[in-house]
Parts: structure tokens; sequence; C-alpha cells
């Protein structure tokens, strides 16, 4: 599974409230809506993405559940990726 950060997909910060989010996806949505781009295979895709992060951004317990993991991710990256500690 890939990580996607539903935050940069958006554009927005980790602090936007609910109307931000709806207003950016909103003007996101009718940018790159299927019908707005009859064919274009990539449009559809990114409508697809920036409903998923809608989605999960605007339901109060998945965002949390999404926060902590962001979170846990960003620790990851930043520890090198590696898993520490381990059994050889």
């Amino acid at each position: 599974m890939n990580y996607k950060d539903y935050y940069k997909v958006l554009g927005v910060k980790p602090s936007a409230s609910n109307e931000e989010i709806r207003k950016v996806y909103k003007k996101l949505a009718v940018k790159y809506h299927p019908d707005s781009n009859p064919g274009n295979q990539a449009a559809e895709d990114r409508f697809k993405e920036i409903s998923e992060a809608k989605e999960i951004l605007l339901d109060t317990e998945n965002r949390q559940k999404y926060d902590q993991l962001r979170r846990q991710y960003t620790q990851f990256q930043q520890g090198g990726g590696c898993v520490r500690g381990g059994a050889t």
C-alpha cells in the first residue's frame, strides 16, 4: 500500500478547517471532473484522488486516524525508513 498525503493532494495545511477543505475540493472537483474532461484518464484519476482525500479528511473519526498514521509515517521516514531493534 502506498502512502498518500491527503493534505498535499488537496493543497491544504493539516490545520485546514472542514470549510476550507470543502471549498478547495469543490474547486478541484470542477476542474478535474470527468464530465469536464471527457476521455482524459489523468483528469479522471486526479478526480478520484481528490475525492478520496475529501472523504477521509471531512470525516472526523477517519481524519483523526489518518493524522495519527501520518505522524507515524513521518517519524518512520525521519528514522531512515527502517525498523530498529528487530530480530536478526
